[in-house]
């Protein structure tokens, strides 16, 4: 076989990673760079997409160079990705028409509402599990293509083409030969029917959207061409794609039905494998294609928290209250436990199981003696608290996990997870690499190139780092949850019902 390392790129909300890893799931090297965000109106996030490129060029570069790794080092690449960012580009030139719109995006609420309101929402559900929200991709791609000059003439002409990022980078990494995506990313576009397994003609008339710009869907392990020798010195072969949520799961070996992992990074997202059939929630979480493996569907359960690690970036970056996020555990544990001053982080709406894209963040019960500990302690508060309602909602829809494994940035933060764990009332379980997300891809990939030969494989790869059992007591949980529940009321308005 071919080369004894596994390369594996991440490119997320704020900044692009790529790990290689031996073929034991043991870290080589990794380089990772961040990439500026753009905020053009309250509301609008974009990114550029060249910017993007630019920076997964660099970090698989410098990563390959760390390693001491040519491309025949390499037996195979997976890539993982935000998911629900939107970019077009010219299929002739490759050059993209337009900033990429990201998945916080909230510029097409107005025509989400509208859609609503013709009724038509009860069937978009029904064939994506998915909500008609500004979060996902359809009506980004609608914008693009009325708001960009001759872009939707150009589409229906067969000149241009979608993607999520995952497609946008295979385009470039193959130099423009592989338009193609997989079936969990297809997934979260409301373009899929995710029972037929197909672009569901019916959505796309729905949306607007001409199928031609649409790219082909394949497993999650999948022969995805190889990157173009000139870009590393060498051809390797893309081997496995998955949206970063989904790679999460797959890297914390969620792969039964019933386990549950939550990812937190720029957000947090809570995936309750369902197993083979598709579980519609009746609290507003998300159906959606957990993994595909060997043409097989495992579906999952989803909630979407739009701000969670970005809360903390915004306390570093907005207010300047701190200079780094590793401070706040500090903060936290000098503290203690804040019941007084309430932070509701909803920068880009409120998601699951709200769905309000019009809510707005706020700081509620501040007094002349709140300073930057209180606020500190209560935004590490309000992301616990946001997962809460994910998991309570999933309790109600017949999933009731008996532990949680965590994963992402934030779960260093041991006083955060204990926090976490008293909110929830059940244990919450960090494994020895919190970067599941990229090892996901990398698991991925050795499954395409057949290194491991089966989900109970990857399980086995699968180490625990540290359980936190809940002691908060029943008591003081239900009074915290109550103020927070009030909070969220009134960042909402007080005639919304939750």
């Amino acid at each position: 076989m071919k080369g004894k390392y596994l390369l594996a790129i991440d490119q997320g909300t704020s900044s692009s990673r790529t790990v290689i890893y031996d073929h034991a799931g043991t870290v080589v090297a990794s380089a990772q760079q961040e990439f500026p965000q753009i905020y053009p109106q309250p509301g609008w996030v974009e990114h550029d997409p060249e910017a993007i490129w630019q920076s997964v060029q660099a970090v698989t570069a410098d990563a390959m160079r760390a390693a001491k790794a040519g491309p025949d080092d390499i037996t195979g690449v997976g890539i993982t990705n935000q998911r629900e960012t939107t970019v077009v580009w010219d299929r002739k030139t490759g050059d993209v028409i337009h900033n990429a719109i990201v998945w916080q995006d909230r510029r097409t609420a107005d025509r989400c509402d509208e859609l609503k309101a013709a009724g038509a929402e009860a069937d978009v559900t029904a064939r994506t599990g998915l909500k008609l929200d500004p979060y996902f991709s359809a009506t980004k791609l609608a914008w693009l293509l009325d708001n960009v000059d001759g872009a939707r003439a150009r589409a229906e002409a067969g000149e241009l083409a979608f993607g999520t990022i995952d497609s946008f980078l295979l385009w470039r990494l193959t130099g423009g030969s592989v338009h193609a995506t997989d079936a969990t990313n297809a997934s979260r576009t409301l373009l899929y029917n995710v029972h037929s397994l197909r672009w569901d003609p019916d959505l796309l008339a729905l949306f607007g959207i001409p199928k031609s710009l649409l790219p082909e869907v394949r497993d999650c392990a999948a022969d995805f061409g190889v990157t173009d020798a000139s870009l590393f010195g060498g051809e390797m072969p893309l081997c496995g794609v998955a949206g970063d949520q989904q790679a999460a799961l797959i890297g914390q070996a969620g792969l039964s039905p019933g386990m549950t992992k939550s990812t937190y990074g720029t957000g947090c997202f809570v995936i309750a494998n369902t197993g083979t059939e598709p579980l519609a929630s009746g609290n507003q979480l998300l159906t959606t294609i957990a993994y595909q493996l060997d043409g097989e569907v495992t579906y999952g359960l989803e909630g979407s928290v739009f701000v969670a690690g970005s809360a903390i970036q915004w306390l570093r970056d907005s207010l300047g209250i701190i200079d780094s996020a590793p401070e706040t555990e500090g903060i936290a544990a000098a503290t203690g436990i804040v019941d007084d001053v309430v932070v509701v982080p909803a920068f880009a709406g409120l998601g699951a199981p709200y769905w309000d894209p019009h809510a707005r963040g706020a700081i509620l019960g501040l007094t002349r003696g709140s300073g930057r500990e209180r606020i500190v302690t209560a935004t590490l508060q309000s992301v616990a608290y946001q997962t809460h309602d994910l998991i309570d909602a999933m309790a109600d829809d017949g999933i009731a996990p008996s532990v949680i494994r965590v994963d992402g940035g934030m779960v260093a933060n041991d006083w955060f997870l204990q926090f976490l764990a008293d909110v929830l009332g059940i244990p919450v379980e960090r494994p020895r690499n919190i970067e599941s997300t990229v090892l996901g891809a990398a698991f991925l990939a050795a499954y395409q190139a057949g290194l491991v030969d089966s989900a109970t494989a990857i399980a086995n790869l699968w180490e625990s780092d540290r359980l936190y059992e809940p002691a908060l007591s029943a008591d003081r949980r239900d009074a915290l949850l109550e103020g927070w529940k009030r909070a969220v009321l009134r960042v909402r308005g007080t005639n919304v019902t939750i």
